[in-house]
């Protein structure tokens, strides 16, 4: 008896096969809310500025002795 021939293989195209599992998850969405009353005081400053005025007079006295004989006194009269 003889051997028997192999032939090469005969490959068919791969056939896709998918199993779906679906999960149910549930997803709480918050959405707060906040409401803040402001209160706004105002305060005005009123900015006063009184001014006054004064005046100086300024005098000045100067002795010059005129040929008085005996030392200068407060006043010699020249």
């Amino acid at each position: 008896m003889a051997p028997a021939n192999v032939t090469p293989p005969i490959v068919s195209p791969t056939q896709h096969f998918v199993n779906t599992n679906q999960f149910t998850t549930i997803v709480p969405h918050i959405h707060p809310s906040h409401t803040t009353t402001v209160n706004k005081h105002k305060f005005i400053h009123e900015h006063y500025c009184p001014h006054t005025e004064s005046c100086v007079n300024e005098v000045s006295h100067q002795h010059v002795n005129c040929g008085c004989p005996r030392p200068m006194k407060p006043f010699c009269g020249c």
